[in-house]
């Protein structure tokens, strides 16, 4: 009984109605408040007569309920609802292994300890919430040829909202794999037709590379044997018989996220594919090196300048210079995109491969390295040349005899008409007020022609767009040239929009400006487009990242911080906001190296031997090597991280044993980030420190471990550190 998630599969918690059954007036208070706060439609009640009360009148999703009750036990309110489909989490304070493997066998979610984190651990019931309803599109295949084991796992399973596939033997397994699509399959080594793990050899590229499912083998004999033939058959964790529930459920949830996750990176990456081909679509592109030889064009590009693509790349970029072009055009672009490493915009006239001309509105863009250097060219260009063949016409008609005066002035309404059709236009006067603005000016402001008429020439001017640009307009006009450049405006409505503008003053016969034409052209589905492409690499590394600590049992709050750490040393140290901001954005992928190293040494609670040592210490490398061959900037810094952020200070650090300022400065900044955030937080391995005790070992590791500079730089702005703690908590 409960409502399907969104066609986007979007979680919406006020889909989900709430019920919290606990005694405690504050307690109760406190998780219905949380809960409402979230979106959830909350219920509240004190006694089980109150809460079958509840439960009689209102569909109820989930159920909080505490064990010890005025009017009875917990578990008579779970009797009663044996057949029915609430979701119930026990909130208890009862710690003992008997009792948490009977929460699961009685078809409990999972058990909340009221201990001294019990309010740390709301958050995590809202996420297991939100997982449990995407479950219901999630299916396991268990395959085990006993019916008691199936019967088991196909109640456990399914109370978390999976879907469950059966299979005795090996050969009902195939079909089912080849007929559904399976997210995660519970394999029994010893089954009666044949060996799981030989089963698992032999159909190894087809579930494990072709359909990518994970496998959890299940065995009674757990022997370094079993492990490392399961392992190289590719399965990603093996569970020993008989089992322990709580192990299972983990398991399953965790390799089931790690799926998902790893299927949302690759939408992602597909949905930057589809930008990038929207781009090649709507836009004239090309690529060069920094000697500015082509190294890519598209399609439409080739279209039309007449020339094949591979008559276009290895040659010059100036094969289609028209000769009409000045000199001095190129020398400002090549001053402003390889001296200056910034964007040119402006209008160039071109020629095509039979000689006609084109004209283009052009971007060129620098593409910059971690290291400030120039790695290529990319110009992004707008056909215009029917635009500028009505100027040119408008202008040869309007210099006719006198016998063509009557036709010249027909014509140049004609023209006028053909460019305020296609144009956003606005006139001002002398002083900078406006005097006209056509129907587009008002479609794309907002603004009506009566608002408009007598404000000054910037009144729609983004508070963005510096005060200076519009003072090096206004001494330009003032000279009686032309302004051009790309202006951020701002609608009636406060919303930007971006527009490449050109204004000319207009003379009489005295050559005095008597006023000011404006032709704006907008550009901002190209800025926003630039914009979404943008943030959606930042959300395919983000979402890299979080994959790397899932592995390890992280919160996605771990890289969060991690990242917001980063910037902020990143600033103290010195480094630009640009250099600060793909820190932040790549530092998540600090440990995406995890995801190769097994469950066993990765999760293991006590203290790992030398051996296991060496392989966890191999996730650097294992990083370093995902990330290298990317050309993209912050794929590069994350390499960059992922590789050197466990060097030390002192030279005693892996995998190169780097030491003082030979390690990266992006390697230093990230350690101490990374560092602060793991001993303030619960590991398998160990509980959170206090502040005192992380405290005291950065002022012993300092000039040890970490880099002195960077550790005075913490300690002397400690507060912004503990804010971003502070806002970014774990959610459990």
């Amino acid at each position: 009984m409960y409502n399907s998630l969104s066609k986007a599969n979007k979680f919406v918690p006020s889909n989900y109605n709430i019920l919290v059954v606990e005694d405690s007036k504050y307690i109760n208070h406190t998780l219905t408040s949380t809960f409402e706060e979230m979106g959830y439609n909350c219920f509240s009640a004190f006694k089980i007569k109150d809460a079958l009360n509840i439960l009689e009148e209102t569909e109820i999703n989930y159920l909080l309920l505490d064990i010890h009750l005025p009017d009875g036990n917990g578990y008579e309110l779970i009797s009663k609802l044996e057949n029915s489909d609430e979701k119930i989490f026990v909130l208890t304070s009862e710690t003992n292994e008997d009792f948490r493997e009977l929460s699961y066998t009685k078809g409990i979610i999972d058990f909340v300890l009221k201990d001294h984190h019990f309010f740390n651990k709301i958050h995590q019931i809202n996420t297991t919430i939100e997982q449990l309803e995407k479950n219901k599109t999630k299916t396991i295949l268990v395959v085990d040829d006993s019916t008691f084991i199936q019967k088991q796992l196909k109640s456990l399973l399914g109370n978390r909202n999976y879907n469950i596939e059966l299979a005795l033997d090996s050969t009902r397994a195939l079909e089912v794999i080849h007929q559904r699509t399976i997210d995660l399959m519970i394999l029994d080594i010893e089954l009666k037709d044949s060996n799981g793990i030989e089963f698992l050899e032999e159909y190894n590229n087809e579930i494990i590379n072709i359909k990518k499912i994970p496998v959890l083998i299940v065995s009674g004999k757990v022997e370094p044997e079993t492990i490392r033939n399961g392992i190289k058959a590719g399965a990603v964790d093996l569970i020993k018989k008989p089992y322990v529930i709580e192990e299972i459920v983990l398991k399953v949830d965790l390799w089931i996220d790690y799926k998902r996750k790893s299927e949302e990176v690759i939408a992602s990456t597909k949905l930057l594919q589809e930008h990038k081909d929207v781009v090649d679509e709507g836009f004239l592109v090309y690529k060069t090196d920094t000697s500015g030889i082509i190294t890519y064009t598209n399609h439409a590009f080739c279209e039309l300048t007449g020339y094949k693509k591979e008559e276009l790349l290895g040659n010059e970029c100036t094969i289609v210079r028209h000769s009409d072009t000045s000199n001095g055009t190129y020398v400002d672009i090549w001053n402003t995109i390889r001296d200056l490493k910034k964007t040119w915009k402006g209008r160039i006239k071109n020629k095509n491969k039979d000689g006609s001309y084109f004209w283009v509105d052009t971007l060129i863009k620098p593409i910059i390295d971690e290291n400030a250097c120039i790695v290529e060219y990319i110009a992004l260009m707008i056909d215009v040349t029917e635009e500028e063949d009505i100027k040119e016409y408008f202008k040869i008609k309007l210099h006719g005899t006198k016998k063509d005066l009557h036709n010249s002035i027909k014509l140049s309404k004609e023209y006028e008409k053909a460019i305020n059709e296609s144009n956003i236009l606005s006139k001002s006067d002398v002083n900078g007020k406006i005097t006209y603005v056509n129907n587009k000016f008002v479609q794309i402001s907002g603004y009506t022609k009566e608002e408009c008429i007598g404000e000054k020439y910037d009144f729609t001017r983004h508070s963005d767009t510096p005060i200076e640009i519009f003072n090096e307009l206004h001494k330009t006009l003032k000279n009686g040239k032309i302004y051009k450049g790309v202006i951020k405006n701002r609608t009636k409505k406060g919303n930007p929009y971006w527009v490449n503008t050109i204004i000319v003053p207009i003379k009489n016969d005295d050559d005095k400006i008597i006023e000011y034409m404006s032709i704006k052209h907008d550009l901002t589905e190209l800025f926003n487009l630039h914009k979404e492409i943008e943030d959606t690499q930042k959300d395919v590394v983000y979402r890299m990242g979080e994959i790397g600590e899932t592995r390890s049992q992280e919160t996605g709050y771990h890289v969060k911080r991690v990242a917001e750490y980063s910037k902020v040393l990143a600033l103290l140290s010195g480094l630009s906001i640009s250099e600060s901001e793909i820190i932040y954005t790549a530092s998540p992928m600090h440990d995406i190296g995890k995801v190769g190293i097994p469950d066993n040494i990765l999760n293991k609670p006590g203290k790992l031997t030398t051996e296991e040592f060496e392989i966890m210490k191999k996730h650097t490398d294992i990083g370093y090597n995902v990330l290298k061959g990317s050309n993209r900037e912050v794929l590069k810094t994350a390499a960059i991280i992922a590789k050197e952020h466990h060097e030390k200070w002192n030279g005693k650090g892996y995998p190169l044993g780097l030491g003082g300022d030979n390690i990266h400065i992006y390697g230093r900044i990230t350690a101490i980030a990374d560092v602060f955030d793991a001993l303030g937080s619960d590991r398998v391995y160990k509980k959170a420190w206090d502040d005192e005790k992380i405290f005291n070992l950065f002022e012993k590791e300092r000039a040890e471990h970490f880099d002195p500079k960077l550790v005075d730089l913490f300690f002397e702005n400690i507060d912004k550190f503990l804010e971003i703690r502070k806002r970014y908590g774990d959610k459990f």
